[in-house]
This record gives C-alpha cells, sequence and structure tokens, in this order.
C-alpha cells in the first residue's frame, strides 16, 4: 500500500532558519548551487531539492543516500570529472563539479596506465 501524499515529503535535509553560515557554490548537472560550506556533497545535493543521485548499471533504477555514511555505495556521483565518488563522505568546495552518474562509470585506461 503506498500512503506517502505530498504532505508528508518533508527532507531532513533542510537548512536551519536563520543559518547565515559561509556558502560555496558548487554546479549539480549544469545547474549552480549555493550551498554551506561545512557539509558532504551529499546533505548539500539533498538541501537543494535533489533526489537522485545515479541510476543502476542493470536496470537503470534510481539511486539516492541511504546510509550517509560510506557504507552502501548509492550516493555515488562524478565530482570534477572523476566518476564514482562517495557523495556522503566529500565535502564541498567552491567550483565543484558534481554530475549525475548514469549507469556504470567508464573505465578510463589512460589514467589507469599511469
Amino acid at each position: 500500500m503506498h500512503t506517502e501524499t505530498q504532505e508528508t515529503k518533508t527532507s531532513l535535509f533542510l537548512p536551519e532558519v536563520g543559518a547565515e553560515g559561509k556558502k560555496v557554490r558548487i554546479y549539480f548537472d549544469g545547474q549552480p548551487l549555493d550551498v554551506p560550506d561545512d557539509v558532504s556533497v551529499a546533505s548539500a545535493l539533498l538541501m537543494s531539492g535533489v533526489r537522485t543521485f545515479r541510476s543502476t548499471p542493470v536496470s537503470g533504477s534510481a539511486r539516492a543516500p541511504y546510509c550517509m555514511m560510506g557504507v552502501c555505495f548509492e550516493c555515488l556521483v562524478e565530482i570534477d570529472g572523476r566518476p564514482s565518488r562517495q557523495s556522503c563522505l566529500t565535502q564541498v568546495r567552491d567550483g565543484m563539479v558534481v554530475q549525475r552518474q548514469e549507469g556504470a562509470s567508464a573505465l578510463n585506461l589512460q589514467s589507469a596506465e599511469s
């Protein structure tokens, strides 16, 4: 039975009211996001309303952070051109470029050889 309604969709990752800390600008799928500078990429994206971080290689189903401590690997994204980064373990920094990871990441043989 599916009981979720629009009224019950509340994120636990909302900035505190009146929190005026330092912000940094990151880019997610080409969109600029101003986020707190002391949070993980996963937290910053969730606070910004992002609900899908990657898709699975086999079925293409959507995935998002689950454990928020680096155990489950559901939060994998591409960060600054490097695929399969755990967004829950990576702190945001100004200018960071984050992309959704669609399916399996490509193997970069050139960088593997160096």
